[in-house]
């Protein structure tokens, strides 16, 4: 999902002087911080924020302030950190975390923000060197 900044203005506050709508923030540099949409002063909606270098650093939904839904993150030389989905603001769901030379690190299930069921983990070379299971 990409937000469409080109017809809608960005940057208001509401009556009540809370933020609302579409926002862009930036470092102090110039380079965008973030970009996302904002309802009575809370997260709402699809964000993208970015390292200092410019590189997108992570991207995903909000909802009342709580992450919700589907998130990647990534290293700050571009490559992907983790994927994995939020619950009002609690990891819920399938998760893979990788090094920052893109090979998988570790995956498994969340339950209730709590690990659940079997999870592995492996070393930089793509090897399996650990499995636990977690049951809650």
């Amino acid at each position: 999902m990409k937000l469409d900044f080109m017809h809608t203005s960005i940057n208001q506050y509401n009556s009540n002087g809370k933020r609302e709508g579409l926002w862009e923030d930036y470092y102090p540099d110039g380079i965008l911080w973030y970009k996302g949409s904002w309802k009575d002063d809370k997260r709402d909606g699809y964000w993208e924020s970015y390292y200092l270098n410019g590189n997108l650093k992570s991207k995903g939904n909000w909802k009342n302030g709580r992450a919700n839904g589907y998130w990647e993150n990534y290293w700050e030389n571009g490559e992907l950190n983790f994927k994995g989905y939020y619950k009002n603001g609690s990891r819920e769901g399938y998760w893979q975390i990788y090094y920052s030379n893109r090979n998988l690190w570790y995956k498994g299930y969340y339950k209730n923000n709590k690990r659940e069921g079997l999870w592995e983990w492996y070393d930089a070379n793509n090897k399996l060197i650990e499995t636990h299971f977690y049951a809650n």
